[in-house]
């Protein structure tokens, strides 16, 4: 997470979506930057707004706008898969070593899901608290040349990305049945990343 307070933006960082790359280059111009723990560094909607944004309402009377990206969700999963795959995570509970593709997006269709596909959901990320405020700019993860577009113009900077936390590639098939179930089962996925920037 990442607050500018003279500009009014505070940067979510979902997970699975690029956000280190952005820590990296712009930590040094923030006014806040959390980086762990990963429950803080990955606060959603609802915890940013209970706790963070509560801070500058009731010291500073303002709020910060909030800003995200969010990735296409077969995509934003199939990172998780590769990123859980990784030889170092060969003996851990999380890993998808041995899993196909299609084998891990079925288990996270499971209730409840297995430990190793447990990686939460992004459209719950933006769920907001009943009295509190949602994001105000949600850019597609696709879509980099608009993030920086916008994050350039409002902190009036320019920003170098480096590609950071690259996960492993691997097979990312996935049958036609799991992919129409996926879609059915969680369609407020689709609907999150469709409404993005």
């Amino acid at each position: 997470m990442l607050v500018f307070y003279e500009e009014r933006l505070a940067f979510l960082a979902v997970p699975k979506t690029g956000s280190t790359a952005y820590h990296t280059a712009l930590r040094d111009r923030a006014d806040l930057v959390v980086t762990d723990p990963p429950d803080l560094k990955h606060a959603p909607v609802r915890r940013y707004d209970r706790f963070f944004q509560n801070i500058f309402r009731k010291m500073y009377d303002t709020e910060m706008e909030i800003m995200a990206v969010v990735r296409e969700p077969v995509d934003w999963l199939g990172s998780w898969y590769r990123f859980r795959g990784r030889q170092e995570r060969l003996d851990h509970p999380h890993s998808t070593h041995d899993l196909s593709f299609d084998d891990f997006i079925q288990a996270y269709m499971r209730t409840p899901r297995p430990e190793f596909a447990d990686v939460g959901s992004q459209s719950q990320f933006f769920r907001t608290r009943n009295n509190g405020r949602g994001a105000t700019h949600v850019f597609k993860y696709e879509n980099q040349d608009k993030i920086l577009d916008f994050l350039q113009n409002r902190l009036n900077m320019d920003i170098r990305l480096q590609r950071e936390n690259v996960s492993p590639t691997r097979d990312l098939t996935l049958g036609a049945e799991t992919l129409t179930k996926f879609r059915n089962t969680h369609s407020a996925e689709f609907n999150c990343h469709a409404s993005a920037l």
